[in-house]
């Protein structure tokens, strides 16, 4: 019997060092395209003896909206992916808490948009308008250089833009040419796309049917002019099928106001149950291991002043010279009735 007691004994003591030798949990909800190296994670889950498990949560909005709703009771420790069109709503929904990491000194200022530091930035891309090199050089057409030159003749049926109320790219597209030419003057940006309605520009859902279906450098379609990232040609080179090509088969129309960088953030959230993971987590991802391995994972450029760049990027992705600029909160605050405005007179 008293055998029997010791080996109870012994299993439950077995069982209780099994429990405390388990590895912690650290949940990261993340939108649909963060993507990172397994080594890096492992490396990660070595040192700091925890698992990571992610979530996608879809776009970025959506997203944010799931975290919103679990406000709480949050549906992780750490969120990534949130961009600057929806950093006033996240900030405003005050589910995160301050994090001043160490890693914020070698972030640009220009970077740190949130001054409480509820959100840290991890990367930024430019969305810009992409070309068809083949296409221009059999037409003999020169590659519009501004914006109002979509609008005329010699463009006619040469654009495609995704859909600013289902599509990331779309909206950055549309803020760009609201921060060009605004909403007062002989030209404002409701008369510019007008105007680009006029010269038959088509509209897709979202970046993979614009891209891929209709962009004549990316898969079958018809048209040489897409809005896309300044990083895509730097893809199309490094997505080719051996051997790789020595020069992209698309380039970048880099035109002032042209483009629109998009900087996602990562925050930990209030009420974290690892909240010290999560603070860990947070470092790691600005830290110059990670941040180097942003540009081939996600095809965006690091934060972090240290780190590296592919030589992809330096060649075929360079930064444009004078991008759009608006300020988050104004953004918040007329995205949707924009986008309104903007579908009632392009989709009419």
């Amino acid at each position: 019997m008293r055998w029997g007691k010791c080996l109870l004994v012994l299993v439950c003591l077995a069982a209780a060092q099994g429990a405390w030798a388990a590895p912690r949990i650290l949940r990261v909800l993340t939108h649909s395209s963060f993507s990172a190296s397994k080594e890096l994670i492992e490396g990660f889950e070595k040192a700091n003896d925890v698992q990571v498990r992610f979530t996608a949560g879809g776009d970025a909005g959506e997203t944010l909206n799931k975290a919103i709703l679990s406000k709480g009771n949050p549906l992780a420790d750490v969120l990534f992916g949130v961009d600057n069109t929806f950093l006033s709503r996240a900030l405003a929904a005050d589910i995160f808490e301050p994090w001043d990491s160490p890693m914020l000194a070698d972030i640009p200022a220009e970077l740190q948009m949130d001054p409480s530091h509820r959100m840290l930035p991890v990367d930024f891309g430019y969305v810009c308008l992409n070309y068809d090199k083949a296409y221009f050089e059999r037409k003999g057409l020169p590659v519009p250089r501004t914006l109002e030159e979509l609008a005329l003749p010699a463009y006619r049926g040469l654009l495609v833009v995704e859909n600013p109320a289902t599509s990331s790219p779309g909206l950055a597209f549309l803020l760009a040419t609201i921060s060009r030419f605004g909403e007062k003057g002989v030209r404002t940006w409701e008369s510019y796309w007008s105007d680009l309605r006029k010269n038959d520009v088509l509209v897709a859902n979202g970046w993979n049917e614009a891209y891929y279906d209709e962009f004549s450098a990316g898969g079958r379609g018809r048209r040489p002019i897409v809005v896309s990232y300044a990083t895509s040609p730097a893809a199309e080179v490094y997505f080719a099928a051996e051997p790789r090509p020595a020069e992209p088969p698309t380039g970048n129309i880099l035109a002032e106001g042209g483009s629109f960088r998009q900087i996602e953030f990562a925050g930990v959230f209030k009420g974290a149950k690892e909240r010290d993971l999560a603070r860990r987590f947070v470092d790691f991802m600005l830290s110059r291991e990670f941040q180097e391995d942003i540009p081939l994972q996600m095809f965006v450029y690091p934060t972090n002043r240290k780190a590296s760049l592919p030589g992809l990027f330096t060649a075929f992705a360079p930064v444009p010279p004078a991008p759009a600029s608006l300020d988050a909160a104004l953004i918040d605050a007329h995205r949707d009735e924009w986008i309104a405005r903007w579908t009632k007179l392009v989709l009419r």
